[in-house]
């Protein structure tokens, strides 16, 4: 049997899916700011905020696993819910403009997931081929991608601005990513949690190893 470590190998952060999706989405953000929300505006700071704290309250409950495992689940509960706010920003810039949410399970989520872009520069590529499909006739899936809140196509009809078929593309893709991260989320806050309940925290080991300790003397 392997002896226990009183403080247990933590940290790796990097490797998780989902510090490196949340990554990925700080980094969309961060552009798709910069393109589409006013430098002026609450919001865009707010949004930034909210996408930096989602990596960094991973990282740091990661690091916080090794001595305290109540604080690995904390930090990791408010990466979620910061993630939730960042998610609601993106869906609140698409109301406000008309523009429409894609549905759970529409063709263009499907796509982009499978895709599984790893920098802003994948997700940026993609939006492009998308809008240069849809510019060109070739997309035909608008109305299916937008099941939840009306038409793609018809929204487009409303606003035949290039810029708002561009600026609803990047918010759909920045929202697609924000679903998939909360889901791993999800997971990893349950998961944390069973290994709580079967291992208990920091003073339950140090009882363990301090009591072993005595039992070899």
């Amino acid at each position: 049997m392997e002896k226990e470590a009183l403080i247990p190998k933590h940290g790796g952060y990097r490797k998780l899916k989902s510090f490196q999706l949340a990554q990925l989405i700080y980094d969309v953000t961060v552009r798709f700011c910069e393109r589409y929300v006013d430098a002026r505006s609450r919001t865009r700071d707010q949004m930034v905020q909210a996408a930096r704290s989602g990596v960094q309250n991973i990282a740091e409950g990661s690091q916080a696993s090794g001595t305290s495992k109540k604080m690995e689940m904390k930090l990791t509960s408010v990466a979620r819910a910061s993630l939730e706010e960042l998610r609601l920003d993106y869906e609140d810039f698409l109301r406000q403009r008309g523009l429409a949410v894609w549905a759970p399970g529409a063709p263009y989520r499907d796509e982009l997931i499978a895709r599984r872009p790893t920098t802003a520069d994948d997700v940026a590529l993609w939006v492009r081929e998308v809008g240069l499909r849809e510019s060109n006739g070739r997309g035909g899936r608008g109305g299916q991608d937008a099941q939840s809140t009306g038409s793609m196509s018809s929204t487009l009809s409303r606003r035949p601005n290039k810029a708002a078929h561009y600026e609803a593309l990047a918010a759909n893709a920045a929202l697609t990513l924000i679903v998939v991260a909360c889901s791993l989320l999800d997971r990893q806050l349950a998961a944390q949690a069973k290994a709580f309940e079967r291992e208990g925290g920091f003073t339950e080991r140090l009882y363990r190893v301090r009591s072993r300790g005595l039992k070899r003397d």
